[in-house]
């Protein structure tokens, strides 16, 4: 095999990352994860994924972890209501979306991110992730790298892997291209405890997810496990919105008055949302990779996930591409199929790049419409259509 005796480091302990690491582990391969968190335990997991049967599904049923995978979805967190601004609903299936269809290509099961993180770390084994790992830089040993650590650490390994998102600091290594900003702009918030905090919106929620339209603007709510729930304002704004609009993120007060000033057609119905989250919010730049990036591969290094592919949530492809690139990558470095890792490799990025182009390009076609004039009448089509 390509990677006897041979030392992996994983840079990032997302879901491709940890994928990757389980799945490696499964051929006996000599892995480590390094982890800026200082432990499992220090940050908030975002919303809900919902994985796919050919991408997030096929890497949990590789890794052997499809039980553990049914013992904590979510039950009818995909269940939709469409409504438009002043929250009048257009759209439910709320009483049709009634079976937990596993194998059929349009049901997508949803699970909190803390809850796949939890099943993917307990699946490795002890000391694989070493925690509060912050990477800082490598450089070429031998045939490999030497990696340092904010923490003074430094470690060596044959091949690097990065993992380690849409900021990574492993993909300078491999390409200078950059992704570009879409023109849309997230500012998500969380709220806790929502049957007391946010009793409207969680009656309304039922446990699964509202997408609300109007006027070229969204929200999108989602229930998540624990009785939090996680909304985003979309919009489209400047690249530098997020810094330039004097907002003050801990404000609930002043970012109230704000979406009252920029969606000033939308109800009052909203506002329970932005009274009730805790602070801060956080904007976030929704940006792409340039759906024809290519370079040069190299034989020791190699990038999955929103290190590789960032792009819009208009598809809920970014975590299910990320594990597609753990299953493939993994089938490559341990098949009998190549000669080195440089040509493993190479064939997993031609093969990652294309498919993640076209999950790319079909995110950026649905960002537009969901911000587009007629966005409330395009998705009832869209979601009419299933």
């Amino acid at each position: 095999m390509l990677l006897e005796n041979k030392k992996v480091a994983i840079i990032g302990g997302g879901p491709g990352g940890l994928t990757l690491a389980r799945l490696l582990q499964l051929q006996n391969v000599n892995v480590k994860v390094y982890e800026r968190d200082v432990n499992k335990d220090a940050r908030v997991q975002g919303a809900p994924l919902d994985l796919h049967d050919e991408s997030g599904l096929a890497a949990i049923h590789k890794a052997g972890l499809f039980n553990e995978f049914l013992n904590n979805f979510l039950p009818g967190a995909d269940k939709t209501l469409i409504t438009d601004e002043n929250g009048t609903l257009f759209f439910s299936d709320h009483e049709t979306n009634i079976e937990q269809d596993f194998g059929n290509e349009h049901f997508r099961p949803e699970i909190d991110r803390g809850a796949l993180r939890k099943i993917l770390l307990e699946s490795l084994e002890p000391k694989t992730v070493i925690w509060d790992s912050h990477f800082v830089s490598m450089d070429k040993q031998n045939d490999g790298w030497l990696i340092h650590f904010k923490n003074g650490n430094s470690v060596y390994a044959d091949l690097v892997i990065g993992s380690d998102g849409a900021n990574s600091k492993i993909r300078p290594y491999i390409t200078d291209i950059k992704p570009f900003y879409s023109g849309i702009t997230m500012l998500e918030g969380t709220i806790y405890d929502s049957e007391k905090s946010a009793p409207v919106i969680h009656k309304i929620l039922n446990g699964g997810k509202i997408m609300a339209f109007g006027n070229e603007k969204n929200i999108l709510i989602g229930q998540k496990g624990d009785d939090s729930i996680g909304f985003y304002a979309s919009f489209r704004a400047s690249e530098n919105w997020a810094v330039n609009n004097d907002l003050d993120y801990t404000d609930k007060t002043q970012i109230l008055n704000w979406f009252k000033n920029s969606y000033p057609e939308w109800s009052n119905i909203w506002y329970e949302l932005f009274e009730n989250a805790s602070v801060p919010f956080i904007p976030r730049l929704i940006n792409c990779i340039p759906l024809d990036q290519t370079w040069k591969t190299l034989s020791n290094v190699t990038i999955i996930g929103d290190a590789a592919h960032v792009m819009p949530p208009f598809a809920g492809e970014g975590a299910n591409m990320a594990m597609l690139d753990a299953l493939e990558l993994s089938e490559y470095l341990t098949c009998d199929d190549y000669t080195t890792i440089a040509e493993a490799i190479s064939f997993y990025e031609i093969n990652m790049r294309k498919r993640a182009s076209k999950a790319a390009q079909e995110s950026l076609e649905n960002g537009e419409k969901m911000h587009s004039e007629n966005s409330l009448k395009t998705m009832l089509a869209f979601f009419s259509e299933e």
